[in-house]
C-alpha cells in the first residue's frame, strides 16, 4: 500500500522543554534533509537508521535559521508505522514549532489527520485494530490499573486470545467439511456431532470469561460517573474536596452555595471516578439555584454510582427520605457526615432505608471516615480486588458488543446441534461467530468504521 508522507506536531501545544514534529512516509527522510543542516554538513539521507543528529532547520527560500534541533531518523520497517519516520525535536514553544511544521508541509508533506500515524501502523500490519484502540486507552488512562489494562491490550493480550478462538472455529469448520465430503465411515456423523459440541462449548466458555471482565474493564477505561447528592449544607462540596484533595468547590455554612454541577476526575484505590458535585436537591424560589437543582436531577439519572450524603447532626427529613426513593435500584453508598457534632440522626432508620447498601460515617471537617468510604467504593465494584496483571480485561464498548454477538452466534450453533439441525446450517452460525470475533481485531471491518475510530485520536498520534 503506497501512502503519502504525513507530518504533525506530536506534543501538546504550549510552552515546554521540547516539542516534537513527526514525519512518516516514503519521502520523510528526503523532506527533512531539505530543511536540516548539520555542523558536519552530513546529509540525513546518508546516516544510519535509529540515530539522532544535532543541527538547525533552515528555510530553503531565505537560507535563514528557523530553529536549533535534534533530529531522530528511523528507517522502516522497524518503526511504529513501518514507514520511514523522522522526529524533529525543537525547543518547546508555539511559534517556532509551527514554523518548522509549515516548512515541512511546504516541502512535500501533508498535515496528518487525527490518529493517522496509529492508523498507518494498523494498515501496514504493525498492530491490529484492538491494539490501535489500546493506544488511545493508554493516553486517556487515569489510574495505574487502567494503564496496565491498556498496556496488556497494546501488547496483544486480547488479540492473541481472539485469534486463538478464531483458529479453533476455523479448524472445526475444516473438520466438518472433511467429514461431509468423505462420509464413508459409519461413525462419522456421531464423531462430527461430538466434536462440534466440544469445540463450540469451549469457544462459548472462553467468550463468557472475557465478558465477565467487561464491567470492571469498562469502569477502568471510562471511569464511574459518580454523583454526590444530598440536602443543602450536608457536606457534599466538602466530600468532593476531600476526595480530590484540593478545594475545587466552595464550602460555606450557607445552604444553596453550590448553584451548578461541578465535575472532577479522582482516583479511588484504582477506581477512576468522574465525580459530580450537584446543587442540593430541594424546592427553592431562587431562579439560579432552581436551574442547578434541575441539572442535578438530570445527572442523577445518568450516574453509575450515587454518594448520598446525610447530616449526623440533624434528624432525617422528608427530603432525605425522598432522596432514598429517587435512587431506588441504583448503586448507592450512604454517607452520614458531621460525626464531630452531636448525634441527632436515627442510624437504624438510615440502615433500614439503605436496604443493605453500604453506610459510612464521616467527619470531613476532621478528615475521618475517608478510608472507609474509599474501601466501600472499591468493594462495591471490584470486590476490593482487581488482578489487572493476570486477566485479559475487555474494556471497549465496541469489543463488548461484538463479543456478546459472537456468544449469541455460538449459542445458536449449540442449540442447532442439540436439535439435530443439518450441519451446513450450524456452519452458518459458526462462521458468523468467526466473523464477529474478526471485527474486534480488524480482520473483517468496514473502512468507514476504521476512519471513525481513528478520528477520535489526538492529532500527531
Amino acid at each position: 500500500m503506497e501512502l503519502d508522507t504525513i507530518a504533525a506536531i506530536s506534543t501538546p501545544l504550549g510552552e515546554g522543554a521540547i516539542a516534537i514534529v513527526r514525519l512518516s512516509g516514503e519521502d520523510a527522510i528526503q523532506i527533512a534533509d531539505k530543511l536540516f543542516k548539520a555542523p558536519s554538513n552530513k546529509r540525513l539521507t546518508m546516516v544510519d537508521s535509529h540515530t539522532i543528529h544535532y543541527g538547525h532547520i533552515i528555510d530553503p527560500a531565505t537560507n535563514a535559521v528557523v530553529e536549533e534541533v535534534m533530529v531522530s531518523l528511523m528507517r522502516g520497517p522497524k518503526t511504529f508505522t513501518r514507514e520511514d519516520v523522522v522526529e524533529i525535536n525543537c525547543h518547546g514553544g508555539i511559534v517556532t514549532v509551527n514554523r518548522v511544521l509549515q516548512l515541512i508541509i511546504q516541502n512535500g508533506a501533508r498535515l496528518a489527520e487525527p490518529g493517522e500515524f496509529t492508523k498507518r501502523a494498523f494498515l501496514n500490519g504493525r498492530i491490529d485494530l484492538s491494539q490501535a484502540e489500546a493506544v488511545m486507552d493508554l493516553i486517556r488512562a487515569k489510574t495505574d490499573r487502567a494503564m496496565n489494562v491498556a498496556i496488556g491490550q497494546m501488547e496483544g493480550k486480547l488479540s492473541k486470545l481472539v485469534q486463538r478462538l478464531r483458529q479453533e472455529i476455523l479448524e472445526t469448520l475444516a473438520h466438518v467439511e472433511v467429514n461431509i465430503d468423505y462420509p464413508e465411515y459409519d461413525d462419522v456423523e456421531e464423531m462430527t456431532h461430538q466434536m462440534l459440541i466440544e469445540k463450540a462449548s469451549f469457544v462459548k466458555d472462553e467468550i463468557s470469561k472475557l465478558l465477565q471482565t467487561s464491567q470492571q474493564g469498562k469502569i477502568l477505561r471510562e471511569g464511574l460517573s459518580t454523583v454526590i447528592i444530598g440536602r443543602p449544607n450536608v457536606g457534599k462540596s466538602s466530600l468532593l474536596n476531600s476526595l480530590v484533595q484540593e478545594n475545587k468547590a466552595i464550602v460555606t455554612d450557607i445552604p444553596g452555595t453550590t448553584r451548578d454541577v461541578i465535575e472532577e476526575y479522582v482516583n479511588v484505590r484504582g477506581v477512576p471516578l468522574r465525580l459530580v458535585d450537584t446543587a442540593g436537591i430541594r424546592e427553592t424560589e431562587d431562579i439560579v439555584e432552581r436551574i442547578g437543582v434541575e441539572r442535578s436531577r438530570k445527572v442523577l439519572k445518568e450516574a453509575d454510582l450515587i454518594l448520598l450524603v446525610l447530616n449526623f447532626h440533624e434528624k432525617l427529613s422528608e427530603e432525605d427520605i425522598q432522596l432514598f426513593e429517587a435512587v431506588k435500584g441504583m448503586d448507592v453508598i450512604v454517607i452520614v457526615n458531621k460525626t464531630d457534632l452531636e448525634k441527632r440522626i436515627d442510624l437504624d432508620k438510615v440502615k433500614e432505608l439503605a436496604n443493605g447498601r453500604p453506610v459510612v460515617t464521616t467527619s470531613l471537617l476532621e478528615e475521618q471516615g475517608i478510608d472507609e468510604l474509599e474501601e466501600a467504593i472499591s468493594a462495591l465494584f471490584f470486590k476490593g480486588n482487581v488482578q489487572s496483571g493476570d486477566l485479559t480485561y475487555v474494556s471497549n464498548s465496541r469489543h463488548i458488543a461484538l463479543l456478546t454477538a459472537a456468544k449469541t452466534s455460538i449459542e445458536d450453533a449449540l442449540v442447532g446441534i442439540d436439535a439435530g439441525v443439518p450441519i451446513d446450517i450450524v456452519q452458518i452460525d459458526l462462521t458468523r461467530c468467526w466473523e464477529q470475533l474478526g471485527e474486534i481485531i480488524g480482520d473483517a471491518v468496514h473502512e468507514s468504521l476504521i476512519d471513525q475510530l481513528f478520528s477520535q485520536f489526538c492529532l500527531g498520534k
